[in-house]
């Protein structure tokens, strides 16, 4: 999910209904797409409104074929169909961070 419409390489506008944040505050879901580069997507991302952090869906991941394997510093995403790393994210306190310009 992201509420940062730029991000998407591919959208489609949809009334999606709500999701409801942590404090229970509810964002409505504009939009579906694709966000990426030219090397690997993440498809099916909604686009929120008023969502202030993009967020990842480890269990949509493992749904999509891919294995999320977490370390101390580190986390990967690799496709379990070709071993290949689809995208690395870098630990930043509590939090593993993927930046979007770096998908491998």
């Amino acid at each position: 999910m992201t509420g940062d419409k730029s991000l998407f390489v591919k959208y489609e506008s949809k009334d999606g209904g709500e999701v409801t944040f942590g404090d229970n505050a509810k964002g409505k879901i504009k939009g579906v797409g694709s966000i990426g580069n030219l090397k690997t997507s993440i498809h099916n991302v909604l686009f929120v409104d008023g969502l202030k952090h993009n967020l990842l869906s480890i269990s949509q991941l493992c749904d999509k074929d891919c294995r999320v394997v977490f370390e101390k510093d580190l986390c990967k995403v690799i496709d379990i169909n070709n071993g290949q790393v689809k995208f690395i994210g870098h630990r930043h306190g509590n939090v593993y961070v993927v930046d979007i310009d770096d998908l491998v």
